[in-house]
């Protein structure tokens, strides 16, 4: 039997993503970006994300037909992102992905943004081993999960208790005068610098901590650390070291991220490691992972650059395993659930 082509559709920020995926194989991913939109307000206000992905769902829908090569009339199955993310920005994604599947008279599947970002591996590396370990490391999230199937059953290990990674990044760039997002700012400022210079804290990994919060994260303090440093530099006249800073407060997410995975991989006996999401672009996040991997003897999975950010190819790569498996679609009046949780893959 031929395998079943799916579009999928991601809204959740400040993306507009749209792909076309048979089985495990990418055959069309377009995405529009609203990201220059945010930028004079130094983070993404929900608002504009919701004109934006309004504006260009349906010229993103026409390229990545144009770009695979498919119509619309072709696809087996429309998946689109229900949750978790910002709500205006989920509806006009389910709004259209609804209105796709009821013209065109085929199968609806809500999907998890966080699922999906897991999901993205496999049109890299095909499919996930079960069970996986997951490390997502986004804009808005981190969450260490166990995937012992990813289209139905995804445990959360641990998840952000105050800032998320991405978060802490854009307010240190911020901090060090650099532009938003500051992920790839704060990336090339720390290649010029020295990653030990500065010792900052590691959030949640004392002894203390650990026993409450063994796979959480909390980078809230590891950002105030790094503003009390910076101004007492300014106070003292002195000149900020901006590539040392930045590498080292890079070092610090990093440590963090990867000994909390390694720790959960142990604690599990699972042999692989996957790691998705925006931050993992990160190419020192990337490179400390390998290392502790192979430390560990853990299997290290890492899709490329562009399959980590939000985009539509994960969301139908999730989409295609769903529909594979046979599991029933969600219905059409499935809701965008901005606080949908990682453990329900598909929305009913």
């Amino acid at each position: 039997m031929t395998e079943p082509l799916i579009i999928g559709i991601e809204s959740s920020c400040d993306e507009t993503g749209v792909a076309f995926v048979r089985g495990n194989t990418l055959l069309g991913d377009v995405v529009a970006s609203s990201v220059e939109q945010h930028a004079r307000f130094g983070g993404v206000v929900p608002e504009v994300a919701s004109r934006a992905h309004l504006e260009e769902l349906i010229p993103t829908i026409r390229r990545a037909c144009e770009e695979s090569g498919h119509r619309l009339a072709d696809v087996d199955a429309v998946a689109v992102t229900s949750g978790p993310g910002l709500a205006g920005a989920l509806m006009v994604g389910v709004a259209s992905a609804k209105a796709l599947a009821w013209a065109l008279d085929k199968p609806l599947y809500g999907v998890n943004h966080l699922a999906a970002h897991v999901c993205a591996d496999v049109l890299d590396h095909g499919p996930l081993p079960e069970p996986t370990v997951a490390l997502l490391v986004s804009g808005g999230h981190t969450n260490l999960l166990l995937v012992r199937d990813i289209a139905s059953d995804v445990v959360e290990l641990g998840s952000t208790i105050d800032d998320a990674a991405g978060e802490a990044f854009d307010k240190v760039a911020r901090v060090l005068g650099l532009p938003y997002p500051g992920g790839p700012h704060i990336e090339r400022a720390a290649a010029e610098g020295d990653a030990t210079a500065i010792r900052f804290p590691r959030g949640l990994t004392s002894r203390k901590d650990l026993e409450r919060h063994r796979f959480d994260f909390s980078f809230s303090g590891l950002k105030t650390a790094v503003v009390r440093w910076v101004q007492e530099r300014e106070r003292a006249g002195e000149p900020v070291p901006v590539a040392d800073v930045a590498a080292s407060f890079t070092e610090a997410v990093a440590d963090v991220l990867t000994r909390k995975a390694i720790d959960a991989c142990r604690e599990y006996g699972v042999g692989d490691l996957q790691i998705g999401g925006g931050v993992t672009a990160n190419a020192r996040l990337r490179a400390l992972a390998q290392e502790r991997c192979d430390a560990a003897g853990v299997s290290l999975r890492v899709p490329r650059v562009r399959l980590c950010t939000d985009n539509g190819a994960m969301v139908a790569a999730l989409g295609s395993q769903l529909v594979q498996r046979g599991l029933a679609p969600s219905s059409l009046d499935l809701p965008a659930d901005s606080s949908m949780p990682v453990s329900q893959v598909k929305a009913d």
